[in-house]
């Protein structure tokens, strides 16, 4: 009889599909990182506008309290949500490996925390993103190592009942191993200033070389993405291979172009970055060639939409006279602001979402989605205008004045915002992990491989 159902009937009888909780541990530990770090960022715009109050903090003012605020957004909240990605692909969510991820995801938290407490205290690289030093520089890699141990163990434990798992899904797992082996070691050396200096003046600008080798790694992980989320579609293999297609023939385009020293006035150096503009319709075509869940389709929605504003605005502001006016000013602040707090939050959350299921409607609330897409609309547009004005006059954001600290006030208020969804997704998620989930221990395991 179920086969002659329709399917709203059919999903009215099945049993309630429950929240894997190491997925729904991850975006808590991610979302904790995202509270923490907009609060920080809503106290580096206080002080901003009042520069005095930083005589009251003594030794932890604005440039500590900055690092702090840019490495938790990138370690902790951009970062967390892989974890329950890689969880989800080797399937560390159940089996003996079960009861090891949330203490794993814990060592990661707490070794940010020592990180942050490091770089309040003064101790630094120097390197932007790779502030890493001291206790803190050997305590994250670790970290890094004891969630790629987890998922050995995790794949080796689960080795002798993966028969009919197909040659090249166990190829693809070992060599994502391989590769995250790096990731750590990668990061430890990088953190050293002897490496490579904090600023480099053998090196020019930005180049369209550079910009659009940076933009081809993450359209990679972007076709990348949906084969460890879900199924592909029938009938849209030529979609998909398109996808791919576009994309070797980019990257032979960024081989071929010039490096180092060469000005983006350029034609071939901005022309070449303008044929990313072709993913603007590739992109979203490549993700309806794939099953998702009717959960992530806000999400869905919102990232590809972020995504076109990121490389639009990422090919107008690289253009000649464009660059040379919004360089080094509030304008490519905000520009960053689309990659990171539009692009991709929006792009983890909808991860995040697909991971959970049936548990991802605590990012699917109408208050929280419009008033997180919204303020970081508000916020581009503030820093562009202020950007604009700064390019005429470098003392714009330097000097209090009336219009300047308008946007800037501006400017908090839409940070206040932010904080405000991402404590709507915190407090969610606390009830998230209260609820039964899918997780089953050594025990359980047995039982279903011996079913």
């Amino acid at each position: 009889m179920e086969e002659f159902m329709n399917p709203k009937m059919r999903d009215e009888l099945a049993p309630p599909r429950r929240t894997p909780q190491v997925v729904a541990s991850a975006a808590w530990h991610s979302l904790l990182w995202l509270v923490t770090a907009n609060a920080i960022g809503v106290l580096i715009a206080i002080l901003l506008l009042f520069p005095g109050l930083n005589q009251a903090l003594g030794e932890w003012t604005y440039g500590r309290w900055v690092t702090v605020h840019m490495n938790l957004e990138l370690y902790g909240w951009t970062s967390l949500p892989l974890a329950g990605f890689l969880f989800k692909v080797y399937g560390a969510g159940s089996g003996p490996t079960a009861n090891w991820c949330r203490p794993v995801l814990w060592v990661w938290s707490a070794a940010l925390g020592v990180g942050a407490l490091s770089w309040l205290s003064g101790y630094s690289s120097g390197k932007l993103f790779l502030d890493w030093s001291g206790y803190a520089r050997i305590l994250f890699p670790a970290a890094l190592v004891a969630l790629w141990l987890l998922l050995v163990f995790t794949l080796v434990a689960n080795w002798s009942y993966a028969e009919n798992t197909a040659i090249a899904t166990r190829a693809a797992k070992l060599m994502g191993l391989l590769i995250l082996l790096l990731v750590p070691f990668l990061i430890y050396i990088a953190s050293s200033p002897a490496i490579y200096p904090a600023v480099n003046p053998d090196t020019g600008g930005p180049t369209g070389a550079s910009q659009l080798e940076s933009s081809l790694a993450v359209v990679t992980i972007l076709l990348l993405l949906p084969f460890g989320l879900t199924q592909r579609k029938a009938g849209y293999t030529r979609t998909i291979a398109t996808g791919w297609i576009v994309l070797v023939a980019e990257s032979l385009l960024c081989a071929a172009l010039g490096r180092a020293d060469i000005s983006h006035h350029l034609p071939a150096q901005y022309l070449s970055l303008g044929s990313l503009l072709v993913w603007l319709p590739l992109t979203p075509a490549y993700y309806a060639a794939f099953n998702w869940h009717s959960n992530t389709r806000r999400w869905r929605m919102a990232f590809l939409w972020w995504w076109a504003a990121l490389v639009v605005t990422g090919w107008v502001f690289f253009l000649p006279r464009v660059l040379d006016h919004f360089k080094f000013t509030d304008g490519l602040v905000g520009h960053s602001f689309i990659a990171m707090a539009g692009f991709t939050s929006s792009l983890l959350i909808f991860v995040m979402v697909q991971l959970l299921g049936e548990g991802g409607w605590i990012f699917n609330r109408t208050r929280s989605f419009y008033l997180w897409n919204g303020s970081v609309i508000a916020y581009v547009l503030l820093m562009t205008i202020a950007g604009w004005r700064e390019g005429f006059d470098p003392s714009f954001t330097i000097v209090p004045g009336i219009f300047r600290n308008l946007l800037y006030v501006l400017r908090l208020l839409s940070g206040i915002l932010m904080l405000l969804a991402s404590l709507d997704w915190f407090v969610d998620a606390s009830t998230l992990l209260r609820e039964p989930g899918t997780d089953t221990g050594t025990a359980d395991f047995a039982k279903e491989k011996t079913a």
